[in-house]
């Protein structure tokens, strides 16, 4: 009777182990696939980042590239007439009342250092050299660099 009891439990063991190993074998085989379906998600989100960056780089390079055609154009532009003659006397007369009211100014406050300078009875060279700065030495260094170099480059130019 044991015999018979162990030989049934034995023959139901052998007769479920198969199916108990399928079910652990399928459990294994779909963890393994959600695994894989993780991973490409993640490699799809990868790709997606990816593809927005190019996306955003080849806009911020059109952008760019239309931003200095713009510029261009208007620096172009600029020293073109626009046949109205009231705005042609305007826009060429801009640069030079400015530069006239700028080196007006800078005069006034040069003169008034100057003349501060002799009123607290400093000689003459002093207050010379309290007007004229290291500042006023470069910015002048600068503005006579650009109108002499200007010739030169007008003067190379065709």
């Amino acid at each position: 009777m044991i015999e018979t009891l162990l030989g049934g439990l034995l023959g139901g063991a052998f007769r479920i182990a198969p199916e108990i190993l399928k079910w652990l074998d399928r459990k294994g085989e779909r963890s393994h696939e959600l695994a894989m379906q993780d991973k490409a998600l993640e490699f799809e989100k990868l790709r997606g980042a990816q593809k927005m960056a190019e996306i955003g780089a080849t806009a911020e390079a059109a952008w760019n590239v239309g931003a200095i055609e713009t510029l261009r154009d208007a620096v172009r532009t600029q020293g073109e007439k626009s046949g109205v003659r009231w705005a042609d006397a305007l826009s060429s007369s801009v640069r030079p009342m400015i530069t006239y009211w700028f080196m007006a100014l800078y005069c006034a406050a040069k003169a008034a250092a100057f003349m501060a300078a002799l009123n607290a009875d400093a000689g003459w060279g002093e207050a010379v050299l309290h007007a004229w700065t290291e500042a006023d030495q470069a910015l002048w260094a600068g503005v006579l660099n650009f109108w002499f170099l200007g010739r030169v480059f007008d003067r190379v130019r065709p």
